[in-house]
């Protein structure tokens, strides 16, 4: 499992770099910020998000912002507390990555897979993203989502 999950973000690593100068790390707190309202989330929350410390985000970030790609804003709330805000230059880089991240997605992992292996994958993967102690009943009201299509095939759609 380890080697297989290496091996494809080094590949999707190589993919982003080469195109758009942009580490698989980078690309993935770029989605996680293009995904909410506002493009921003708490730094605590977006740590959470792409598994990494708290240090290592900070860090991160302080690169993306040195790139005008995300800015920081504190939170009005909390004194202590810090947003991590996408940028309209961060939003382009991401919009530009995105067809090279999913382009690899697809070949390195939805090409090698049948239809049947697609629908055991979506489901493994649900299960060991799952929080322990959630019930089944909760993932069954979850809208599905759209996974995406192989080259000249419809996007599937699979339970969030």
């Amino acid at each position: 499992m380890l080697r297989a999950q290496v091996q494809i973000s080094r590949r999707l690593q190589a993919d982003l770099l080469a195109d758009h100068d942009l580490a698989l790390g980078s690309y993935d707190v770029l989605m996680h910020l293009g995904e909410t309202p506002g493009g921003r989330l708490r730094m605590n929350d977006l740590a959470d998000r792409v598994l990494l410390s708290r240090s290592g985000l900070t860090r991160l970030v302080d690169r993306l912002q040195r790139e005008g790609l995300v800015v920081r804003q504190s939170c009005a709330s909390d004194a202590r507390g810090l947003y991590a805000v996408l940028t309209p230059a961060g939003r382009a880089r991401l919009d530009a990555a995105t067809p090279t991240y999913q382009q690899g997605v697809r070949e390195y992992v939805l090409s090698r897979l049948d239809d049947e292996d697609l629908r055991q994958f979506g489901h493994i993967l649900d299960k060991l993203a799952d929080e322990p102690g959630r019930p089944v009943s909760a993932r069954a009201e979850e809208p599905a989502r759209a996974e995406p299509a192989r080259a000249g095939e419809p996007a599937r759609t699979v339970p969030a």
